[in-house]
């Protein structure tokens, strides 16, 4: 050891009767830095704990002693608090409970007297009571903040029965009683969570009574000791930072440096002592120290969340509640069930031959508002194998969804981010997670900064024509961060790689890769550049070779980018200059290219001439794509009856076309089961001449069923405003609707209905579905009816039967730390 634990060991050799100044001195000694005079070293962390632990116990064990505190004397000496733990740093309060049995008072007050007056004459903080074991079992029956710290109680001398009367007693008691508490324990910690923030993402974080700092490690010991949930979950095998022990001392060894160089007891990380306590650490400079804190806490916070959780639902039921049904099992998608308010696998799923589960998981857990369980993770952790590449279309059609959630996007991101799974899945995610700010602009660290961003994009994703290459710009806008070169540079190449291995096409790739290389170009030129010359223009349309959908992608992009910088990064301002700029360039690229009917097959186009309903079903590219074929008479519902029978069993409209031959329409569908497999096609036929006869309401079954799929958290509303766009086309008279929106069970049917009932010829369509985005198109004969008015009564249907948008928040709802 070092020369300050000599001066421990020379404390033992003293007489530490009297006063405590020798404590001081010894205390003293154990902090000093000694590196200089060629007798040792500072002494560790971890090793200065320690050695503060044996010195307070040695002190008073031998004052104990000396004033008749002994094994036999009804007198006991419990420490409870930093030296409780062994956790004692090097100015913390001393926390005592002199417990007392048979003793005359006067003798207690005597024996008390002879304790604390030397420790406040040497200026020691001290927190002491002195109490029969029943008076300390009421104190902490009544008290919550008093209970917490009476389970980390821990005999240090004296009758030791006594001690373990009082220890056992209050466990006893804590676990026999945490039903009527545990409502108060829940108020308590989020209350401490309100007025001291995250740690993660506060710029002078409060280490000890932060979320994510270690006061909730001892929340957790607190659970464990009622036995409600493991003090130390598992976090799976892949888990950043080492987990939740590494995480602990992390804190612990930050927070000892903090007292050692303030010299005085704090909670708070000044930003001026940043850099010291790195250094002092071996871990690098203040932002370096800001990483290692973002990691350890995000890991506490996640594992505190657990851990509650956990706990509420081990509570066990009492009255009425004990006689209901087991919790039903709902199914949410593929192998993945909600159970008591959790995302949970399905007794059938098979993790180990479905690498996709693991995004239908999380996409699950997004858009229900539901946490996955801690299980399940763990289990996705261990048992499901990667992704091939290129990614399976189901599994960038789930990562999609994932990313469409909004809000919810944040939590599902980072509980597979604290358990090792997002990484797995974008390994080059670790580079930027936790990466500090560089600039007080940032409230975010980089990882956060890129979900803030992507949850910004799904509230815009109805502006674009490409919502899913917004919301995958979003995310891999920084992800260059943390590298000597131009992170706009890298990510450009990242991006690259990232779009092929999801399995995008190559030209969207490229479309991808730009978005990420020019993300910054509207911003910077429209708030450097005069917009007035030319040439501003010209240096913009050129760096985009003219692409206009890129333009409206980097549009969208600039705006999330800067709501999720932090507060007033995106205002007015900014928003007129960078419209004007996209206004301008737009004016100087070419028009866009509206969408075409497909060709029609022969063998369709025989079946059609044919006559009566057909319905076929064969298997489509994907693994759980499928595609149905309707052909039937062009009556105006069929769009709606075909659509309608296909949500009705829970067949997920991905895309369609749709054409017509002579008096017959030929629907194509590629579909995906939320669940299981598809329905037979006799089945659909069967079902389909029933609602075009009228005997099947598909109206109110498929209200029913949208009822029923929202579960206990149903969330009416949409991230995006939903947007209808009309364009012109060669033919007068016909024009196209375009609908940007979000999706919901049964949408198509109800489009078609709305249409239908609006009195509207759909001349074709083409429906796509992009995550949780549909963008569909319906080419609409007018005829000579084709005015602003009748267009706007045509708008206005249309937009009754999409959800409405998410009611908006301020941003200081949104802002952890405005």
């Amino acid at each position: 050891m070092g020369g300050g634990f000599v001066g421990f060991q020379q404390a033992r050799d003293e007489k530490v009767g009297g006063g405590a100044s020798d404590l001081v001195r010894a205390r003293d000694q154990l902090l000093a830095d000694h590196s200089g005079n060629g007798r040792g070293s500072r002494l560790e962390p971890e090793a200065l704990r320690m050695a503060l632990v044996d010195l307070y116990e040695l002190w008073l064990t031998t004052k104990g002693h000396e004033v008749g505190i002994t094994a036999d004397s009804g007198l006991a000496i419990v420490a409870v608090g930093g030296l409780g733990r062994r956790e004692m740093l090097p100015y913390s309060d001393l926390d005592l409970v002199l417990l007392y049995d048979d003793i005359d008072p006067e003798r207690v007050a005597e024996v008390a007297d002879q304790l604390w007056y030397p420790l406040w004459d040497a200026h020691i903080k001290l927190d002491h009571s002195v109490r029969t074991v029943p008076q300390a079992l009421r104190v902490a029956s009544d008290d919550l903040t008093a209970a917490l710290g009476m389970l980390e109680a821990r005999h240090i001398v004296g009758d030791e029965g006594l001690s373990n009367l009082l220890i056992s007693g209050v466990r006893r008691d804590w676990r026999t009683g945490i039903r009527s508490r545990f409502d108060a324990l829940i108020a308590q910690a989020e209350s401490r969570w309100r007025r001291s923030g995250e740690i993660a993402h506060r710029a002078e974080p409060d280490l000890k009574n932060g979320h994510g700092g270690l006061r909730d490690i001892q929340l957790l010991d607190a659970l464990a000791i009622a036995q409600l949930t493991d003090a130390m979950p598992g976090l799976g095998p892949d888990v950043p930072g080492g987990g939740l022990k590494q995480a602990h001392r992390r804190l612990l060894d930050v927070r000892t440096e903090l007292h050692r160089v303030a010299g005085r007891a704090r909670d708070q990380l000044r930003a001026q002592d940043a850099d010291e306590i790195g250094a002092a650490l071996r871990i690098g400079d203040r932002f370096d120290l800001a990483r290692t804190l973002s990691d350890a806490a995000r890991t506490v916070s996640y594992s505190a969340d657990v851990g509650l959780r956990t706990a509420a639902n081990a509570l066990p039921r009492r009255g009425l509640a004990r006689l209901r049904r087991v919790p039903v099992r709902r199914p949410l998608d593929e192998g993945v069930v909600e159970h008591s308010g959790e995302v949970v696998l399905a007794r059938d799923a098979r993790p180990q031959r479905d690498p996709g589960l693991i995004l239908r998981v999380a996409a699950a857990s997004a858009q229900t508002g539901l946490p996955m369980s801690a299980t399940t993770l763990n289990r996705l952790g261990e048992d499901a194998p990667e992704l091939r590449e290129p990614w399976p279309k189901e599994a960038l059609n789930d990562l999609l969804v994932l990313l469409g959630a909004g809000r919810g996007t944040i939590d599902a991101v980072e509980a597979l981010d604290r358990t090792g799974l997002w990484g797995r899945l974008f390994p080059e995610w670790g580079v930027v997670r936790d990466l500090p700010p560089r600039d007080a602009m940032h409230t975010w660290t980089v990882d956060r900064h890129l979900m803030e961003a992507v949850a910004q994009a799904g509230a815009l994703s109805t502006r674009v024509s490409r919502p899913d290459l917004l919301l995958l710009g979003a995310l891999l806008h920084d992800i260059g961060k943390g590298r000597a070169e131009d992170h706009s540079l890298v990510g450009a190449e990242l991006a690259t790689s990232i779009g092929r291995r999801l399995g995008l096409w190559p030209s969207d790739v490229k479309t991808l890769s730009a978005m990420v290389r020019h993300h910054l170009l509207l911003p910077d030129t429209a708030t450097r550049r005069d917009l007035d010359d030319p040439a501003t223009v010209k240096t913009v349309v050129e760096a985009l070779d003219g692409d206009a959908h890129l333009l409206e992608l980097l549009h969208a992009l600039a705006e999330a980018d800067s709501l999720a910088t932090g507060p007033g990064v995106w205002n007015d301002w900014k928003s007129s200059l960078i419209g004007e700029l996209v206004r301008r360039c737009r004016m100087s690229m070419a028009g866009e290219e509206l969408p075409e009917p497909e060709p029609i097959p022969d063998e369709l186009r025989e079946r059609a001439e044919s006559g009566g309903v057909h319905v076929e079903l064969k298997p489509g590219e994907g693994r759980y794509h499928h595609i149905v074929t309707v052909v039937a008479p062009d009556n105006p519902g069929l769009l709606s009856d075909a659509a309608g029978v296909l949500a009705l069993h829970s067949l997920r409209v991905l895309s369609a076309n749709l054409a017509g031959v002579g008096k017959s329409a030929i629907d194509t569908f590629v579909v995906a089961p939320r669940f299981g497999d598809p329905p037979d096609p006799g089945l659909l036929r069967q079902e389909l001449i029933r609602a075009i006869n009228g005997d099947l309401d598909l109206v109110s079954v498929l209200a029913r069923k949208e009822r029923e799929a929202g579960g206990t958290q149903p969330n009416p509303y949409a991230q995006a405003a939903p947007r209808v766009l009309w364009f012109e086309t060669a033919e007068p008279g016909r024009v196209l609707l375009e609908l940007r929106a979000e999706d919901r069970i049964g949408l198509l049917s109800r489009l078609a209905a709305a249409l239908a009932e609006a009195g509207v010829n759909v001349c074709w369509a083409k429906v796509v579905t992009m995550g949780s985005a549909v963008i569909d198109s319906f080419c609409l004969d007018l005829g000579a009816a084709d005015t602003p008015q009748r267009r706007a009564e045509i708008s206005a249907a249309v937009l009754a039967v999409v959800p409405p948008q998410q009611p908006k928040k301020s941003p200081e709802s949104d802002m952890e730390n405005g």
